[in-house]
């Protein structure tokens, strides 16, 4: 099984007067194929976390491998390579094109990671189909329901089929019921392979992982014995 995540005592810190440490000493280890929920209350640094996961920032110090790469030592542009090829990401507010029909949606994100022109709209439609939605092709977002919305951000996250699948909130817009279910097509996806981590404050939403990490004031502490 190959190491997917690799934190090794990473901090991250904000300057200020005092510094914020958003991060402290945060080492955790994630191998391919697990579903990992990272938990905790507003505050605690889980935003803080997701962005160093998905290489939108780097650590203050320690170091953050991802799939043996250390993302502290590469450059701008090898960083931004690395997320679009390696890394989905899905968010509470799904963040689709209002006005671009569903395919549109899926296949523009599939541009942005320089997926060739040609193999675009087979891997969009391959998506949707995998998420249940290959039958909304032509729609809008404004004609689906919130959890059809959500469905399409994670087609869109997954169309390239990153080995990292990092979701923020993921069902924070969405019904008792509409979450069960985004939450059944999450096991399903882990099926493929996929590597799931599950940024949430939620804890009924983390009991549906393989492994919780409790985040509190910056720290991570992995419960055991699941």
């Amino acid at each position: 099984m190959s190491t997917v995540v690799e934190l090794d005592g990473v901090s991250r810190t904000f300057p200020g007067s005092p510094p914020v440490e958003a991060v402290k000493e945060a080492s955790l280890v994630v191998e391919a194929g697990d579903y990992v929920a990272i938990f905790g209350p507003s505050g605690s640094g889980k935003s803080t976390l997701l962005h160093i996961l998905g290489c939108l920032d780097t650590a203050t110090t320690g170091s953050y491998r991802l799939l043996g790469q250390n993302v502290g030592d590469l450059s701008d542009g090898l960083r931004t390579s690395l997320r679009g090829s390696e890394v989905g990401f899905v968010f509470q507010a799904f963040h689709l094109l209002p006005y671009r029909t569903v395919l549109e949606n899926v296949t523009t994100g599939l541009i942005y990671n320089r997926t060739p022109r040609r193999a675009r709209r087979r891997l969009a439609i391959d998506a949707l189909e995998r998420v249940g939605l290959g039958h909304r092709l032509d729609f809008t977002p404004r004609q689906l329901s919130g959890g059809e919305r959500q469905r399409v951000a994670i087609a869109r996250a997954v169309a390239a089929q990153p080995s990292l699948l990092l979701c923020d909130e993921p069902t924070g817009n969405l019904d008792t019921r509409t979450t069960s279910s985004i939450l059944d097509l999450f096991d399903d996806l882990l099926t493929d392979g996929l590597t799931l981590m599950v940024i949430t404050h939620e804890q009924a939403i983390s009991q549906r992982a393989e492994r919780r990490v409790e985040m509190v004031d910056g720290m991570l502490s992995e419960e055991r014995g699941r």
